[in-house]
């Protein structure tokens, strides 16, 4: 690779530092949030207006793919489209798909943000924003990165095919059957893709990641009635659902977050010496974990014993109750319906279908030990297998060379607690290696209060991309 073009790039990046962080503001003002009915038409200008524009602007071919409307959703919700582009087709040249989100998850000042979410403020080199980190910076990086090499009449070395959505937040509703519809044709030729929607495993030292847990999304639907009742009432005569929810949560997992549920670790492949090492040389502190959490103990005690558990163990996560009062302020009543959500992140081997006859076996085993004639639903809204990549293939080789040319060390070669279900179908539809190339620290909040993206991050993410381009050509 040229040094002296991509000290060039270097150097215009650094120049253009503010521009971009105006545009990532821009970006962030728009409510893409993909989970509200309310701001489906925000999240569909999001992609088909504000990430076609953008696309355009770089020169880039667009097509922009309807999705119909989204499933079961009354009245008939649209879903976000996706966007299919390309820029390059040079039959000398390697091709990389680069894959992106412009949906964001809920946020309200009121949830306990410091600043307004859906506007960027920037604190003492911290960008803080909805989407800031989680997806819209890295999204606008390759931009940026794009429009460095035309400013500067530079030859991008790749040819790149784009494939960006609008429902990631929410299950990627549709993008699979789309992506692999298009695998023979939109997909063919691709040669590498590249992902850049996680985070560094801590604040110092980047990562590069080649594995992911899967999920299963689980609703347990109870009723007792068919109203909401008083509780002065007819409490102590109804079976309650919320008692009978309450007694299958606590049956799901012991507090050291062991899954309860039978067999569930059938398929979990045991722990291997030579596994074991590889979490040694990990630049990874559990207090400071601790601390970027704010919790007084970590369940496990060890470095490895805590990457395991986020890495390459199941884990079971209860999230909410629908139906249940939660407001401020006292109500006296018998919730009639109860809906609890819950998920199990998944590792490889565990097959989504199975897993969800596990639950729901064990779930009726559970509700007909109590004796509650109450009715229990459970249904799997989502759900997505593990996936695990091969660090010394070219793709990974190609950005780990990048993270050593703008670093001048090594990249931590970490797996992921979350899940992106995607990753495996853009393997399928083209055949080729996945990489997943993160931009945001691991203190980034993503999905919680006070999400950002520092500017050394984002400044440095553009030329770790840049970097990655160059090493791609070079195969």
């Amino acid at each position: 690779m040229s040094s002296g073009k991509l000290d060039k790039i270097f150097g215009h990046i650094d120049a253009n530092m503010d521009t971009y962080v105006r545009r990532l503001a821009e970006a962030v003002e728009i409510k893409s949030v993909s989970g509200d009915p309310q701001f489906r038409p925000e999240t569909i200008k999001m992609v088909s207006e504000y990430g076609k524009s953008e696309l355009e602007r770089l020169g880039a071919s667009v097509t922009v793919r309807d999705l119909g409307n989204q499933p079961g959703a009354q009245p008939p919700l649209p879903l976000p489209p996706v966007i299919l582009a390309e820029l390059g087709n040079d039959p000398k040249k390697k091709t990389v798909c680069i894959y992106g989100h412009l949906d964001v998850q809920p946020a309200s000042k009121s949830d306990g943000w410091n600043t307004e979410p859906f506007e960027l403020t920037e604190i003492e080199g911290k960008m803080y924003g909805r989407g800031s980190t989680d997806d819209k910076g890295p999204v606008l990086a390759w931009f940026n990165v794009i429009e460095a090499y035309q400013t500067l009449k530079l030859d991008i070395p790749i040819n790149i095919k784009f494939c960006f959505e609008g429902m990631e937040e929410s299950g990627s509703v549709g993008l699979e059957e789309l992506v692999m519809s298009e695998k023979d044709k939109f997909f063919k030729g691709v040669d590498f893709t590249c992902i850049s929607d996680n985070y560094w495993l801590g604040q110092k030292t980047p990562c590069i990641t080649y594995g992911l847990r899967g999920i299963s999304y689980f609703e347990v639907s109870i009723k007792c009635a068919k109203q909401d009742l008083h509780s002065g009432v007819h409490g102590g005569v109804v079976h309650e659902a919320m008692t009978d929810l309450c007694h299958i949560f606590n049956s799901l997992v012991a507090s050291d977050g062991k899954i309860k549920i039978d067999h569930i670790y059938d398929d979990v492949l045991p722990l291997t010496e030579e596994e074991e090492k590889t979490y040694e040389p990990i630049d990874f502190d559990t207090e400071i974990y601790k601390d970027e959490l704010g919790v007084n103990r970590l369940a496990h005690d060890s470095k490895a014993k805590v990457l395991q558990h986020r890495w390459r163990f199941p884990s079971c996560s209860i999230h909410g109750i629908e139906g249940a009062f939660y407001g401020a302020g006292a109500k006296t009543v018998i919730p009639h319906n109860v809906i609890g959500k819950f998920s199990i992140r998944l590792v490889p081997k565990m097959d989504p279908a199975k897993v969800k006859k596990l639950v729901q076996n064990y779930i009726a085993k559970v509700h007909a030990e109590t004796g509650s004639p109450n009715t229990v639903t459970v249904s799997s809204t989502h759900g997505a297998p593990a996936w695990v990549g091969d660090f010394n293939d070219s793709n990974f080789t190609a950005g780990r060379n990048a993270v050593k040319r703008v670093f001048g060390k090594d990249a931590d070669l970490t797996r992921e607690g979350g899940s992106i279900p995607i990753t495996l179908t853009f393997e399928e539809a083209t055949g080729k290696s996945v990489m997943l190339l993160p931009i945001g620290a691991s203190d980034d909040a993503a999905h919680s209060q006070n999400e950002k993206l520092n500017r050394s991050n984002f400044l440095n993410g553009m030329k770790v991309l840049a970097a990655y381009f160059e090493e791609l050509g070079k195969q």
